[in-house]
């Protein structure tokens, strides 16, 4: 059976004083809405982002970055059941199951969804919501069960009795449904709260009434459901994060010297025996080989590819590079959009000058095998350093340089004998 996805992603985002749209804060150079996509790539066909506050932004970035996914418009914002509904004439003729999620919460694992809808499968649910339990459920809608523990009713806090309050388990805010037999609530849900709103909770009560088979899975690890809602959020989600990842790389076969130091995106990929030094920060889109050490204080900023045995020292900056085998980049060098050999060594202080200030161009730097760049170098884009050739410490170079070639720039030592003397 088909898939396909509705993501919320059309809330303002007051608390986050911000200009840039909530979904569109950025967690390890990636926005919100971008981990939430990512994560139903591999289990979806099509995928529909219901959009409203700064909708031009949020669509321009879905058209950039997803072929699958569309954006709709929701306006006025009535509520998550009236978003939904923005996709029934999209759906009208599909007869699959449907993920429905917020799009400000990034920490959902393709596995979880995986998961949820198989049980959803196996139960041949209807609708099936995610729940998960939370000492303090402040804020959340609450799970009502029958006395038999099935599933009642979703009770938002606004609309919640003291009773209902105390409940610790909540509505995570990931729906599965059987399209086909649910698609007609969506005209038929009603505003009889106190926010006056649509709430896509009520589909609940709507297949209760109507003897279909409703279901709850219950998360077990309630870190995956948490929204961005404050800068505060943002930055405990990238904590929550950043502990996964490097558990994971660290069971992998990482060396990670400080974990409480060291930021690692969930987009690198990183081989066995690699050491992690302090303060590194890695964003972005990465894989790094096998015996490689980084850092410490290296700053890796996407799209960067590191073969095996290559060190990255400290206070080194990568952007959109590849660095080949047993290569040295030393530290305080710059390697912006360039391609390094093998058996390379780029001395301290070394700089890829790849920017055009003035045509605003990217230029690429290539250093081919062998090849060794003196300290304080400045390497001047679009430039060639053939296989095996030495530049010496302190050169602009911004020509090519020959196969086994030395280039220098430097002007040639003048010594004036006795000059202090001669100041004072």
């Amino acid at each position: 059976m088909s898939i396909k996805s509705v993501i919320l992603a059309a809330g303002k985002g007051t608390r986050m004083k911000s200009q840039t749209p909530k979904v569109l804060h950025e967690i390890y150079g990636k926005t919100l809405l971008g981990y939430v996509l990512d994560s139903v790539k591999n289990l979806t066909k099509e995928n529909f982002v219901i959009v409203g506050h700064h909708a031009e932004e949020v669509e321009k970035f879905v058209k950039d970055n997803y072929a699958n996914a569309k954006t709709v418009l929701q306006s006025p914002q009535l509520g998550t059941g009236h978003a939904v509904s923005m996709v029934c004439p999209s759906l009208e003729n599909y007869e699959g199951l449907v993920l429905i999620l917020c799009g400000d919460t990034p920490l959902i694992q393709e596995e979880t969804l995986r998961k949820f809808v198989e049980h959803h499968k196996s139960l041949n649910s209807d609708i099936t919501v995610m729940s998960t339990i939370f000492d303090d459920p402040t804020n959340y809608g609450r799970i009502i069960r029958e006395s038999d523990g099935s599933l009642k009713c979703i009770v938002e806090e606004k609309d919640a009795t003291a009773e209902e309050k105390a409940v610790k388990e909540v509505n995570a805010g990931i729906y599965c449904l059987d399209w086909g037999k649910i698609k007609s609530a969506f005209s038929e849900l009603t505003s009889n709260n106190a926010q006056g709103e649509y709430y896509l909770t009520d589909i609940i009560e709507w297949g209760k009434n109507r003897s279909l088979n409703v279901n709850a899975y219950i998360l077990k690890d309630n870190r995956e459901i948490y929204g961005i809602n404050s800068r505060i959020n943002l930055a405990q989600a990238t904590k929550y994060l950043n502990e996964r990842v490097l558990t994971k790389l660290m069971t992998e076969g990482v060396t990670i010297v400080d974990p409480y130091s060291t930021w690692i995106s969930d987009d690198t990929e990183i081989g066995q025996d690699t050491i992690i030094y302090p303060a590194t920060y890695i964003e972005g889109k990465n894989k790094i080989g096998k015996n490689c050490k980084i850092g410490p204080c290296a700053h890796l900023r996407g799209g960067v590819e590191v073969a095996d045995n290559v060190k990255v020292g400290n206070f080194v900056e990568v952007k959109k590079s590849k660095i080949s085998s047993n290569t040295n980049v030393g530290h305080l060098s710059y390697i912006g959009d360039s391609e390094l050999g093998e058996h390379v060594n780029i001395g301290a202080g070394t700089i890829t000058a790849n920017y055009n200030p003035i045509t605003k161009s990217k230029n690429k730097t290539v250093i081919k095998d062998n090849a060794k760049i003196g300290s304080n170098t400045v390497l001047v884009a679009p430039v060639t350093v053939e296989e095996g050739a030495n530049v010496g410490a302190l050169s602009v170079i911004t020509k090519n340089v020959q196969a086994w070639a030395l280039a220098l720039t430097r002007t040639p030592v003048r010594i004036i004998e006795n000059w202090v003397k001669k100041q004072s």
